[in-house]
């Protein structure tokens, strides 16, 4: 227990690392209203692209561990889903690592805008969206097939979780976050850009309560 608790922790750590890396590479109060052609990365200032972009490289391993403190909390109820859902959110955090580690590229490419003549700066905004951006739509792919697995893992009982854990996975939290983030702009805009680790935080901080809570379950009895 004590070692699954760790694991928890360390996902956090990677949710708070991550996300404020994200935060430093993509966040600007011209955020809203400049994503055509990444020019939002014109308001980032350059040290914060270097910041931002070795906070999340530093970070991101660490989701792993998060993983794995997962699969601690699922297997015993079916091993096999469990090792699915690890499986999964490994490749999801393989994928999102190799996307994060190319922003500060391409928003350093940005600032060069006026330095590049116009087709060889589209070719290279064109380039990075059918290499990297992609990546982003098949995260979310990704997530939520993880998330299918999860909730069907839990739902089938035996594992540490409560039934009602399985309508906090992770494509639910992402979604209700987007919902905020569109009616609240205020909130949106700071909560957007590092909308994955925001998810993962709120999925890590409810299963440790999860944990926490089980680990008392069990002493009273």
């Amino acid at each position: 227990m004590k070692l699954t608790k760790t694991l928890g922790h360390l996902g956090l750590v990677a949710s708070l690392l991550v996300g404020l890396g994200e935060y430093f590479l993509h966040y600007s109060p011209e955020i809203l209203g400049n994503s055509d052609n990444y020019k939002f990365f014109k308001f980032v200032p350059l040290d914060n692209l270097t910041i931002g972009h070795f906070l999340a490289v530093i970070g991101l391993p660490l989701y792993f561990a998060g993983y794995i403190h997962i699969y601690r909390m699922l297997k015993s109820g079916n091993e096999s889903l469990a090792r699915t859902v690890l499986a999964i959110g490994f490749i999801a955090f393989a994928v999102g690592g190799i996307w994060i580690g190319s922003r500060a590229t391409i928003g350093n490419i940005v600032h060069l805008k006026d330095k590049i003549d116009t087709s060889t700066y589209q070719t290279l905004l064109d380039h990075y969206t059918s290499h990297m951006e992609i990546l982003v739509q098949a995260l979310r792919v990704v997530i939520a097939v993880l998330s299918v697995f999860f909730a069907i893992t839990i739902l089938k009982g035996g594992t540490y979780y409560k039934k009602w854990m399985a309508i906090f996975n992770p494509i639910s939290i992402l979604i209700l976050l987007v919902i905020i983030g569109k009616i609240v702009p205020s909130i949106g805009k700071h909560m957007l850009p590092i909308l994955m680790n925001v998810t993962h935080f709120i999925l890590f901080m409810l299963s440790l309560y999860q944990l926490n809570t089980y680990q008392k379950r069990m002493h009273n009895d």
